[in-house]
């Protein structure tokens, strides 16, 4: 069973602490097992590739490596870093909104 998770896949997140801290992205993959997150642009890596049938020139790429989920904030609507909580809006359904503000997250 995998621990229900405050950030998500799309969501806009500031980085707090690291190498990349203060930079922004969006959310592209979310590993619950390991409590990791892959944010587009961000803790770029360099591998090394070895030439294969699929890439027969082989050579250097880079790519985003996961970043823990403690050292990323989702960022409301107007633009500040914020915890997450759940509430039941109007319906009666659950949603996540900003501690901060109060709005409701997308």
């Amino acid at each position: 069973m995998f621990k229900r998770l405050k950030i998500k896949k799309g969501d806009l997140v500031v980085v707090t602490s690291g190498d990349n801290k203060g930079k922004q992205g969006r959310v592209s993959e979310v590993d619950r097992a390991s409590d990791r997150v892959i944010v587009e642009g961000l803790n770029m890596v360099t591998k090394h590739r070895k030439p294969s049938a699929a890439n027969p020139q082989g050579g250097i790429e880079k790519k985003e490596a996961g970043m823990h989920l403690s050292n990323l904030m989702v960022m409301d609507a107007k633009g500040n870093a914020t915890r997450v909580g759940r509430r039941k809006n109007a319906e009666g359904k659950l949603e996540r909104y900003s501690k901060k503000s109060g709005e409701g997250l997308k």
